[in-house]
């Protein structure tokens, strides 16, 4: 049976997220003063992909909602657990503007979505938000390429679970053999 349809991930894939993540969180701790009590823009990075996979697995696993492995993220990183919920949304929504100025795809990606065009469908499967995904999906240009963006947040199930990739297939009206996934992370993305 031929494929039919490709399936993305988008960060790491589609769009170049730690490249805009690391450019974003240096600008944001520069902006807000904080660059020197980490020593090094090295080093705080470092600390906060920790976290960021740390906040990001207890999401995946269901045991805190989107939102909440976003403000845990903050008050972890700037090891201040008191921040209300207002605060640690303000500081990262203040790190999001910077995060965002810095978003890009890949320079493949264009290329390969105008070859596959005529030949394949597409769909997006991410372990994020809609309302994350969707935006930057527009914000980048290619949301109209996708038929379908399917995001763990809305479908409670995030990858690597079977049900992640079944839904993408449902969504498309083909079977797991008529579908390719493309994806970064070999653990995650199967």
């Amino acid at each position: 049976m031929p494929i039919k349809a490709v399936v993305w991930d988008v960060d790491d894939t589609l769009f170049d997220y730690t490249t805009a993540d690391r450019e974003g969180m240096r600008a944001h701790l520069v902006a807000e003063g904080l660059l020197a009590g980490y020593g090094s823009a090295e080093q705080a990075l470092v600390r906060w992909r920790e976290i960021t996979d740390q906040q990001w697995a207890r999401f995946s696993a269901g045991e805190v909602d989107f939102v909440t492995q976003r403000r845990d993220r903050t008050r972890v990183f700037l090891g201040r657990p008191e921040l209300t919920d207002a605060e640690a949304d303000d500081w990262f929504q203040r790190y999001v503007t910077h995060y965002e100025a810095a978003w890009s795809l890949f320079p493949d990606v264009m290329p390969v979505l105008d070859a596959l065009a005529g030949s394949h469908r597409h769909a997006v499967l991410s372990n994020s938000s809609l309302t994350v995904q969707d935006r930057k999906l527009r914000v980048l240009g290619v949301h109209d390429r996708f038929e379908a963006i399917l995001c763990a947040a809305e479908l409670g199930v995030s990858k690597p679970e079977a049900g992640a990739f079944l839904a993408a297939c449902d969504a498309l009206a083909l079977g797991p053999a008529e579908v390719a996934y493309v994806g970064d992370h070999p653990e995650i993305d199967g």
